[in-house]
């Protein structure tokens, strides 16, 4: 380092190692959950833009149909928006935790 300088610190995050169904994770801030990269390559779904999802909250089971399934630029992990009126029913919170079931691709 010279003198004065300033060190870059970088973080690596651990991935989830996650290759199978049913899975549990927490909703975002943005009503979105997560797909881990090992899961959608498990389940061969990379190139989908639109799945069936069924998702558990609270003991009850919620089917999302025809969910697009959002992508990053450099990474195979997926995200999709629990939509409003869903959220809306069952009282769906940010940072609540849910239970994803089952993952459909949609052609």
């Amino acid at each position: 380092m010279a003198i004065g300088g300033t060190a870059r610190v970088r973080r690596v995050r651990r991935s989830m190692v996650i290759t199978k169904l049913p899975y549990t994770t927490k909703i975002y801030i943005n009503y979105q959950v997560l797909i881990p990269a090992s899961l959608v390559k498990a389940l061969g779904i990379e190139n989908a833009q639109y799945a069936d999802i069924v998702i558990e909250y609270f003991g009850q089971e919620i089917a999302l149909k025809r969910v697009k399934l959002l992508r990053t630029k450099n990474t195979a992990s997926r995200q999709f928006t629990i939509p409003k009126e869903v959220r809306e029913k069952y009282g769906i919170k940010p940072l609540d935790e849910v239970t994803v079931k089952s993952i459909v691709p949609v052609p």
